[in-house]
């Protein structure tokens, strides 16, 4: 089972975000037949194997097991990750892109980054999978609460600098089987429980 699974296929996103298939697939992170999930889930067996075909079908789960009953197969689904994001691709020439034309301080900017980390590193993941290989990424998350708008105009400043340097110290277009990376950076105000509305 991987750990996330990135949708890229506008049917397969379609079956995935219909509410009683999403319990589904939650409820498939350890294998389950058909009668084992119409109990939990309070709809008819045939309703829910509709439902369980739908999502085999866009290969969102897959068959785990299967026993023998007498006369009767018992088939055990499971899901092919513990959590499914929809990739911007999958809504065709619709879908975010930081290459269009966007004010690069605003906030749709970076939603339009972030949705091409999904595009970009889903394919990417997609084909290492299938070639059976490791994909090597780099990912930084941590937080900083800046006392004023001025130190965080002075943390922008020196993080641009520093960035700049080390991508100078080690970018070589020039050397044989190089391979290129893209970095991101990105900064965003955390969501406030009590007050969504935090002054910028």
């Amino acid at each position: 089972m991987l750990d996330v699974q990135v949708i890229d296929d506008p049917a397969a996103a379609t079956v995935a975000l219909e509410p009683m298939r999403s319990r589904l697939l939650s409820e498939l992170a350890a294998p389950a037949s058909a009668a084992t999930l119409a109990t939990r889930v309070g709809l008819a067996r045939q309703k829910v194997n509709y439902h369980l075909h739908a999502l085999e079908a866009h290969g969102l789960v897959r068959l785990a097991q299967e026993r023998k009953w007498g006369g009767l197969t018992e088939r055990l689904l499971v899901a092919t990750a513990a959590s499914y994001v929809v990739s911007p691709s999958a809504l065709g020439p619709v879908a975010a892109d930081p290459n269009r034309k966007i004010d690069r301080l605003s906030a749709s900017y970076l939603i339009a980054l972030g949705a091409r980390v999904v595009r970009e590193v889903g394919d990417l993941v997609r084909r290492a999978n299938e070639a059976e290989k490791r994909l090597a990424t780099l990912a930084v998350d941590t937080e900083v609460r800046f006392r004023s708008p001025t130190d965080r105009a002075a943390f922008t400043s020196e993080l641009t600098e520093a960035i700049t340097k080390l991508v100078a110290k080690y970018h070589d277009e020039s050397v044989p089987g190089g391979r290129a990376h893209r970095l991101v950076v990105v900064a965003h105000p955390l969501p406030q429980k009590s007050d969504p509305k935090e002054p910028s």
